[in-house]
């Protein structure tokens, strides 16, 4: 598995790791959006989400899934997700090894959230 020892994911330090399986871990978001933001990465280091292969997608979503209903039922007051991934400095990737994004979202967290992702190109959420 390739792994960069310049990386800031591939040498994590293993106590932030929440969770994790052969392929994937999981961890909570450094600089969080809202209250249990947390990254699913991938520990085969590539920077391209389109690189990710079937075993990785499906242990990535594995533990989206597993976050999602640990933080749900503890957490009343979450009642949606966003789940995101910045592919290209473009697209605003800062960290150049593949990561996933699971935001929980809250009922005002924001003025209006009519278009959801949408809403990352300013005046593009409103349809």
């Amino acid at each position: 598995m390739h792994r960069d020892d310049n990386c800031v994911f591939c040498t994590i330090d293993k106590n932030r790791v929440v969770d994790e399986d052969k392929l994937s871990f999981l961890i909570n978001d450094k600089y969080p959006v809202t209250k249990g933001h947390c990254l699913i990465i991938p520990k085969r280091h590539f920077d391209n989400y389109f690189d990710i292969t079937q075993p990785e997608i499906n242990s990535t979503h594995r533990l989206i899934d597993k976050s999602k209903t640990i933080d749900s039922p503890k957490d009343k007051s979450i009642k949606g997700f966003n789940i995101g991934v910045n592919s290209g400095v473009v697209a605003g990737q800062t960290i150049f090894h593949t990561h996933i994004h699971l935001i929980p979202r809250r009922a005002n967290d924001v003025v209006n959230p009519i278009g959801g992702v949408r809403n990352i190109i300013p005046d593009k959420g409103k349809y």
